[in-house]
Parts: structure tokens; C-alpha cells; sequence
């Protein structure tokens, strides 16, 4: 049974209360406002409605599990994955056109990302508000805004210069526009002031919650991307940063055989359900039909194989790209994600594919991806798989990248030879270069949601792949949507959109 804690009970509290219809009117005679958001039961109830944004669900809500929503548009535009439109007319173009580089303001994806973090930082001010004017548990505030910190960060990192506010009480049209490095200031302000006033507990009422560990894994994030968000690097920054993560008693998660793991290694409990917790840092809890799904085997698979398989039919979608398959060692057991070829079902997934849009690519083309082996609860909506937004293995070689980049190579080859070894690799013969920390953060957390960032960051993001040729520069930042230059003359839309 899932660990019952405020991400759950306080989401699905906070669901009810919307949509319950007979409510005693006398229930809220007895408490004020004050009151009831300065008590700790008042305070989760605030939170949950800000961590009920987190979890994805239908209609693009969510950090992941969702179509079309903030996961799928910062992963398509990668190397790692991709759904082409199919020969037989199945699935849009939208997604096609990410791995293209090929997007446009008005997409769909891009406005539904762009709304679901404004909703969440909406949410995320009020939680802020009400915690402060009841003078609630100092913790309770630091996460508030440790929260609202992090839906800006993923703001800034995708659209750069956007519309800032901390207050709810502005219209959409007078919301002022910040530069990226305001914002980037902004967020490094709140975490360094809110990080250490966080929990540091562990699992149970944490579990899927900023902790202290989680808040320093964010701020490391930030400070490693500094240098793409204000042209001034903060590598040192970033290394205390994952540092103060290792105080809080993390290790890599077994990789040892498991005959009753269904991908064979204990690894794959990484992926699983209740995401175990001496590696996990942050999850994103799960469980279909319920609180959020997680579609990404479903969506993967052909219908017939998924259907031997679970008993429900695939959706046919997403691809691993060729060449990024076929980086993989054959020793690695991160190998055992992909399927190829012969399958149950009478399905053969073949390595080549030669079209993504025009006319598409042929129904059984394309490496599928297993990772997230569905979960009970499962349907053919999706499974209860936990998703891990931040984990050790990707602190880790963080600490590697920062080692590097300040000189100190050889203080990074632990690191690394840490999380090759406990995939079945033999440590590097040599110390690691950028390229080996790149190609590693690819192997151990490709489909986790971090890859366009690593690959901007590591500058391979224009470079060119079998669909297309170098992209711009200007493509680093998606445009902000029409809808919201529309909505607030004010904005001044990104170079070359």
C-alpha cells in the first residue's frame, strides 16, 4: 500500500473540497482563516494545493504522466525520445516537430505548459499568503516558497524572460515581464533563504515533498545552469550545493540481479511504485485513476504486445531514437529498458526509422522503452509508477560535472565509476572528460525529464540529428505563447519567433 502522507491525503482532501456539495456550514463557523492555515493541519491543506499541481494527469497538467504537457515538451525536443506521426495517420504532428526543432508559439504544448506553471505559481503565492498572515510553522513557510521557487525555475530554464509576480492580487494584463537573470536571482534569494528552515525527515509524511535534501538538489540544479541563465557560471556553487544533498545519508540503490523483477535487476525499483528511498531525493507520487498516472510504457508499446503483456492495449507512441540506443553498452543493465525486435503479440520493433512526419514512420518502427514497467493500479490510461524528479545517481554526476569543469578531474572519477559500476560497467580507464559526465547523464537518466537542460548545457542541443540539420541558436528558449502575449500586451516575445 502507498506511504500515506500529505502529497496524498492532501491532494486528494483538496479535491474533494472542490468538489463536494453538501458541506455543514457550521464546520467553518469555528475557525478563522488565521487560525485554521497557522495549525498544522491548516498548513498541509495549503501545501497540498500547491503539491496537487505537481502530479500529471489528462489535459497537460502536471510535471509528468501527461500528454502534451511540460515533460513531453522538454524531452521530445532531445535526443532521447520522440512520437512520430505514423504511416496509418496515428498521432499529431506536434510532437515531430519538437524533435525538429520546429515548434511555433501557438502549439498547443507550449500554451499548456506555459498555463500549468502559472497556475501552479497562482497557487503556490496563496499557499505563501495564507501561511505567512497566519504565522505559521517556519517550515511550512520555507516550503511554500521553496515551491514557488521551483515552478519559476522550470519557468525561466524553458521561456526565459517571463512574467513575475508574488502576489495574487495584479490581473494577467499588468504582470510585468523580469529578465531571466531577475528571476534566476529571485530563486537563488528564496532557496538560500527557505533550504535550511525545511524538514530534513526522510520517507513517510515526506515522502514526494521538498525536504531539505530536495531543496539543495533544486538550488544545485539552478546554480548548475547559471551559467546558461545569466553568462556567469557557479560551479563551486553548484558542488556545496550537492554536497549539503550528501549530508543527508543517500546512497545508489542496488543494481543487483532480481529474478522477480520483471526487467531482472533491483534497479528497476528505481522506477517502480513507492520509489525506494536511499537513492530517491524528490518523487512525484502516483496512482492511476486516483492521484496523476504515468503513461510512458502504455504510451510506448504497440496494442497487441501490450496486450499480451497487461491485458490493456498501447498506444503506439513513443520511439528512443536510434542513435541514442545504440550508445548504450550491451553490458549495461540500463540496457534492459529497450526493446527490439521479436516481441509477445506478434510484434517486431524494427531499429530503423525512416520518416517522422512525411509520410511517417511505419507502425512497428522504433526502440520502445520499458523503464517504468507498469504498476498496479493499471489500465490502459496508465499505471501507478512513482516518477523520480531528483535522485542521488543525478547528484552525483552533478558533483562530477562541477569537479570537472573547476579542473579537478580526478576528484570526479568516483563519481561516475559510482554510478557505471553499479550499472555492470567497469570504471573509466582514465579520468572523466565533459563528454563521459554528458553521455553517463544520458545513459542513467535518459526519459527522467533532464535531458534537454544537460544537453543546452553541454552545448549538443543545435546540433544536428538524422531528422534535421543545426538548429539556431534562438531555439534554446521556446517562445512564449501567443495566447499569453494576447492576454498581456506588456510581453516582449523571445528573438526569433
Amino acid at each position: 500500500m502507498k506511504i500515506k502522507n500529505i502529497l496524498i491525503i492532501g491532494s486528494l482532501s483538496f479535491l474533494l473540497l472542490l468538489g463536494c456539495t453538501n458541506i455543514d456550514e457550521h464546520v467553518y463557523d469555528k475557525y478563522s482563516a488565521d487560525e485554521f492555515y497557522g495549525s498544522a493541519e491548516g498548513a498541509d491543506v495549503a501545501l497540498a494545493s500547491v503539491y496537487a499541481q505537481i502530479g500529471g494527469n489528462w489535459g497537460g497538467v502536471g510535471y509528468a504522466g501527461a500528454d502534451n504537457g511540460w515533460y513531453d515538451l522538454n524531452a521530445m525536443c532531445s535526443d532521447e525520445q520522440v512520437i512520430p506521426h505514423r504511416n496509418t495517420g496515428d498521432w499529431q504532428l506536434d510532437f515531430a516537430r519538437l524533435y525538429k526543432h520546429e515548434w511555433l508559439p501557438t502549439d498547443y504544448i507550449i500554451g499548456n505548459t506555459w498555463n500549468w506553471l502559472y497556475k501552479s505559481i497562482y497557487n503556490a503565492n496563496l499557499a505563501v499568503d495564507q501561511l505567512v498572515s497566519s504565522n505559521a510553522e517556519v517550515s511550512k513557510i520555507a516550503e511554500a516558497k521553496v515551491l514557488r521557487a521551483f515552478f519559476y525555475y522550470l519557468l525561466m530554464d524553458d521561456f526565459g524572460n517571463v512574467p513575475f509576480y508574488t502576489e495574487n492580487n495584479i490581473t494577467v494584463d499588468k504582470i510585468p515581464q523580469a529578465s531571466r537573470t531577475e528571476i534566476y536571482e529571485f530563486i537563488v534569494s528564496e532557496l538560500t533563504e527557505n533550504v535550511d528552515k525545511l524538514s530534513a525527515s526522510k520517507g513517510g509524511n515526506y515522502y514526494g515533498r521538498f525536504n531539505k535534501w530536495a531543496g539543495y538538489t533544486l538550488l544545485a540544479k539552478v546554480y548548475l545552469n547559471a551559467e546558461v541563465y545569466t553568462g556567469t557560471a557557479k560551479w563551486q556553487e553548484a558542488l556545496d550545493a550537492c554536497n549539503n544533498v550528501s549530508e543527508g545519508g543517500f546512497s545508489l540503490h542496488s543494481g543487483a540481479v532480481d529474478a522477480n523483477n520483471p526487467l531482472g535487476y533491483k534497479y528497476y525499483e528505481l522506477f517502480g511504485d513507492v520509489l525506494p528511498e536511499d537513492e530517491t531525493i524528490l518523487a512525484m507520487f502516483a496512482s492511476a485513476n486516483v492521484v496523476s498516472r504515468n503513461i510512458f510504457t502504455v504510451r510506448s508499446l504497440n496494442g497487441p504486445h501490450a496486450q499480451e503483456l497487461f491485458g490493456f492495449s498501447g498506444w503506439n507512441g513513443t520511439i528512443v531514437p536510434t542513435d541514442f540506443f545504440l550508445k548504450y553498452d550491451d553490458n549495461d543493465i540500463r540496457k534492459k529498458q529497450f526493446l527490439i525486435g521479436e516481441q509477445p503479440g506478434g510484434t517486431t520493433y524494427t531499429l530503423e526509422v525512416s520518416s517522422l512526419d512525411n509520410p511517417g514512420a511505419a507502425p512497428q518502427a522504433g526502440v520502445r522503452n520499458i523503464k517504468f514497467y507498469p504498476v498496479t493500479p493499471m489500465d490502459g490510461g496508465g499505471a501507478s509508477n512513482d516518477f523520480p524528479i531528483y535522485r542521488y545517481a543525478d547528484v552525483l554526476l552533478m558533483k562530477a560535472e562541477c569537479n570537472v569543469r573547476l579542473n579537478k578531474a580526478g576528484d570526479a572519477k568516483p563519481f561516475v565509476d559510482e554510478v557505471r559500476q553499479r550499472a555492470g560497467l567497469d570504471g573509466l580507464t582514465g579520468n572523466p572528460t565533459l563528454n563521459d559526465i554528458y553521455n553517463e547523464r544520458g545513459f542513467e537518466l535518459n526519459w527522467e525529464g533532464h535531458r534537454r537542460q544537460d544537453m543546452i548545457r553541454f552545448d549538443k542541443f543545435l546540433l544536428p540529428n538524422n531528422f534535421r540539420g543545426n538548429s539556431e541558436n534562438y531555439r534554446k528558449l521556446f517562445p512564449i505563447p501567443t495566447s499569453a502575449l494576447d492576454a498581456n500586451p506588456g510581453l516582449v516575445q523571445n528573438p526569433g519567433y
